[in-house]
């Protein structure tokens, strides 16, 4: 999302922002995240705990230890805010959803094998998404992926002269990506349960993970 002021900001906290914006004042580019503020759903609680089981099967860290773990980091990120999932917790959907981002993070960046969290993962929502395709791991098995323009770009048309970063893409691995192609959008995405498929990425990923383009 992009805020254009009213008028040109004069205090010190834009002048800030104007740094970080490599000086531009018309405009600034901001996040706007939405709040989903219902109490945490036992399916959240479910996949925290297992996810949680697959990094002690990897790590042979106990599971009462990793929970802290990811809480404190959780309260370090937020300033000092708790999380709980249990049943009496006060913290929202949103809350438990940036918990187990966090986890999902830590899952990709030291490649731990998931079993017991495999069917219960977020592949609906667009970080678990992204994360797929920086790690070029399929969003459906978890097994070396292709990455697959879910926008068409038409026959023909060179892709080492296009913009990427315009196209939504998914991680798929060959067989899953057959798959798609052989029954189609809807088929496909009712049986893996994806009301949303493919996610728009940065320059700097694109890069990273091989893919060509203006």
């Amino acid at each position: 999302m992009i805020i254009k002021p009213d008028q040109p900001p004069g205090d010190g906290w834009f002048e800030h922002i104007k740094t970080l914006n490599n000086g531009k004042e018309d405009w600034f580019r901001v996040q706007y995240d939405a709040t989903d503020p219902r109490k945490v759903r036992p399916k959240q609680r479910a996949l925290f705990f297992a996810l949680l089981h697959d990094i002690w099967n990897w790590s042979g860290e106990d599971e009462d230890y990793l929970k802290m773990y990811f809480y404190s980091r959780y309260m370090v990120r937020t300033g000092g805010k708790a999380i709980s999932l249990a049943d009496t917790s006060q913290n929202t959907v949103s809350d438990a959803t940036e918990l187990i981002n966090d986890v999902v993070d830590f899952i990709f960046d030291f490649d731990v094998p998931i079993k017991a969290g495999m069917y219960l993962l977020p592949k609906d929502e667009n970080h678990f998404q992204y994360q797929c395709i920086a790690h070029r791991k399929c969003l459906i098995c978890g097994q070396h992926a292709d990455i697959h323009h879910v926008d068409e770009i038409g026959a023909g048309r060179n892709r080492n002269q296009l913009d990427h970063t315009q196209f939504r893409l998914a991680a798929l691995c060959r067989e899953h990506h057959t798959e798609f192609h052989q029954v189609g959008p809807s088929v496909f995405c009712n049986k893996y349960h994806l009301t949303n498929l493919g996610v728009k990425v940065d320059q700097a990923t694109l890069k990273r993970i091989g893919i060509q383009g203006r």
